[in-house]
């Protein structure tokens, strides 16, 4: 008789889980369902449910535009990379020292980490702009690589801090008592277990470099071109056909982006995994 009432709710609770993972399924797959009907139609007004007018206006201005497109996509990319790696390390490296260390000033240091998040992105714009024209980094690569890293490396930081908790130092201190180096405890007991979180972090911090707008065209000065230079001017015009088509690539570019990171990231654990038990 006890089994029936438990049974019941068990079964209760999966409906629900259910339910609420197929509300989250459908909230990101209609947007991007409507997306894509959205870059073969001119007209959709309000209150068909199907569109008017059909167009290949906004493919076909792409293929035209596909050498420049490529080159675009070519530096996003790269300026993106660059982001997240140089966030990973300077991440992974504050994240030890943040969770294994103690030493003065080590709050401030942490609060250093999410000072970021906390200054609204037009002031921390404008006086980065000032600063990096005094140095001379104004309209450069570097000037927006370092401006992109300030703003993802918090993400880095934290999402590293909380893997590095979780794994600890003693299977390092035990490697070192079995008379390993340091660098050999860290590259070949931790850093495999953490390459799952590296990879978070790394996501992460490239998703926030790559979708980068007003930062990118304030410290760029235009100089430097990156997708969502081109893409965002056609969200804000209201030209949906174009804006819907950018908007699909971007996404199929940030897609395969991190599937090819996450297929790096796995081949790369695994050899590495061997090679420590070998």
């Amino acid at each position: 008789m006890r089994e029936e009432p438990e049974k019941a709710v068990k079964k209760r609770r999966f409906m629900i889980t259910d339910i609420i993972l197929i509300m989250f399924v459908l909230a990101i797959i209609l947007p991007v369902a409507v997306m894509l009907v959205w870059t073969v139609t001119e007209r959709w007004a309000w209150p068909d449910l199907w569109p008017q007018v059909f167009s290949l206006r906004a493919l076909d201005g792409i293929f035209q535009r596909s050498e420049v497109l490529t080159k675009l996509f070519a530096s996003s990319i790269i300026i993106s990379s660059a982001v997240a790696l140089l966030s990973v390390a300077i991440g992974t490296m504050t994240a030890r020292a943040l969770v294994l260390y103690e030493f003065p000033g080590k709050g401030l240091v942490y609060f250093l980490t999410v000072l970021p998040f906390m200054v609204p992105a037009t002031v921390f714009a404008m006086g980065v702009q000032i600063t990096f024209i005094k140095l001379g980094l104004n309209n450069t690569v570097a000037g927006v690589v370092i401006a992109h890293l300030i703003c993802s490396l918090p993400y880095g930081v934290r999402l590293l801090m909380d893997g590095t908790a979780a794994v600890g130092a003693r299977l390092e201190e035990q490697a070192r008592v079995l008379g390993a180096s340091a660098g050999q405890a860290f590259f070949r007991v931790t850093l495999p277990i953490l390459i799952p979180v590296i990879l978070s972090a790394f996501c992460m911090s490239y998703i926030v470099s790559f979708s980068q707008y007003f930062l990118t065209l304030l410290i760029g000065g235009g100089q430097v071109k990156t997708f969502t230079i081109v893409m965002v001017p056609y969200l804000q015009s209201g030209d949906r056909n174009i804006a819907c088509a950018y908007s699909v690539i971007f996404l199929c570019i940030t897609l395969a982006v991190f599937a090819i990171f996450e297929k790096i990231a796995d081949r790369w654990s695994r050899n590495t995994d061997t090679a420590f038990y070998t």
